[in-house]
């Protein structure tokens, strides 16, 4: 081994879903949109002006900050926008949780959590979810460094209503208090409305999933002046032109077409309710979807098999080989032909 070998970093790093290249496949393993994004985000493509690429972008962001902060009812000095929701997680993890004390989050989440922590050198326990993978409370009412909810949490597309989100926030006024809020559109009402009752409240959400801009890699956060001042501060230290052009209008567009976004929306949630059924008509048990996927475990046949054999189908949903959830199947809401073809093959796989 060379001397240098000594001083590289060594991590595990977080791996992503597959992201196959066949063609002709059905890809249910990574939570996106089936449906294409807003008719003004091809719009502002096909006239974008390329000759503007030479030059870098805006380093503030500040046309998709002004569109946000008007969506949502926030002031600009509110709201902060990042490279997708990792992005604007790992800038608020490298920026908040610097304490000796270890910040909490929940056994089974999102798996790129404890990757930050391991990368940053941030101290973390993770509070067990009950048998039903519901978050006990209690658990986050001890001393910590800091506190992130997924909401819904993911794998298990769980969502806890604002009043829950709210007491955890109020019993933690030292902290800061983190929601990652990805899948909050297919579910209910947000903990934004929490944001100008608590300083200490920084509410995290995506254009991957609801959006359907998972390649334009566009996430944001909202929460008071100071912490997104903060947050700032870092980023400009790591790096200031951190969001292309094209992303900033694109994601513009996304913002201002509300009706084709719910309608959108709607399509998925509709979806979700009707494969819930299918699903259970097929002996298949699940937690109550609030997501854009459903969680689910069969009552007679192993989940890698059902992975395995759906695959040989050229169908890709997600499975986790981790303690507490080996029997469960991630499978993303596609458009209906798609959760038709799945069904199907599940029912050939459950003969």
């Amino acid at each position: 081994m060379s001397l240098w070998e000594n001083y590289i970093r060594k991590v595990v790093p977080y791996v992503p879903g597959e992201q196959p290249r066949k063609p002709n496949i059905i890809k249910l393993n990574t939570n996106e949109n089936p449906y294409p994004p807003a008719p003004g985000v091809t719009r502002v493509l096909q006239d974008f002006d390329t000759s503007k690429l030479c030059m870098y972008p805006d380093p503030t962001i500040k046309p998709l900050v002004v569109e946000l902060a008007r969506y949502y009812g926030f002031g600009e000095e509110q709201v902060f926008v990042g490279v997708g929701s990792d992005d604007v997680l790992a800038m608020a993890f490298m920026t908040f949780f610097n304490s000796e004390k270890p910040i909490l989050f929940p056994d089974i989440s999102y798996s790129f959590y404890p990757v930050w922590c391991n990368l940053f050198s941030i101290p973390f326990k993770t509070p067990a979810l009950d048998e039903k993978f519901k978050i006990i409370k209690n658990d986050y009412y001890i001393e910590n460094g800091g506190i992130v909810i997924p909401n819904p949490n993911a794998p298990t597309s769980i969502y806890e209503e604002v009043s829950f989100i709210e007491d955890i926030v109020k019993n933690n006024p030292d902290s800061i208090v983190i929601i990652d809020e990805a899948y909050i559109d297919f579910a209910g009402a947000s903990s934004l409305e929490l944001v100008n009752k608590y300083d200490n409240l920084l509410v995290v959400q995506t254009f991957s999933k609801s959006r359907s801009m998972a390649g334009m890699r566009i996430g944001f956060c909202i929460g008071n002046p100071k912490l997104i001042e903060a947050i700032n501060n870092v980023k400009y230290s790591f790096n200031s032109y951190t969001m292309n052009m094209v992303s900033i209008v694109s994601g513009v567009e996304a913002v201002k077409d509300d009706e084709y976004f719910n309608s959108t929306v709607g399509r998925i949630i509709e979806t979700r309710e009707k494969t819930k059924g299918r699903l259970s008509e097929l002996g298949f048990t699940f937690p109550d979807s609030k997501a854009n996927f459903i969680f689910a475990t069969h009552n007679r046949v192993p989940a890698k098999e059902l992975y395995e054999g759906l695959r040989a189908d050229d169908i890709y949903v997600r499975y986790f080989d981790l303690p507490r959830i080996y029997n469960y199947l991630r499978i993303t809401i596609g458009t209906d032909e798609e959760m038709n073809k799945l069904l199907d093959s599940l029912s050939r796989l459950l003969i």
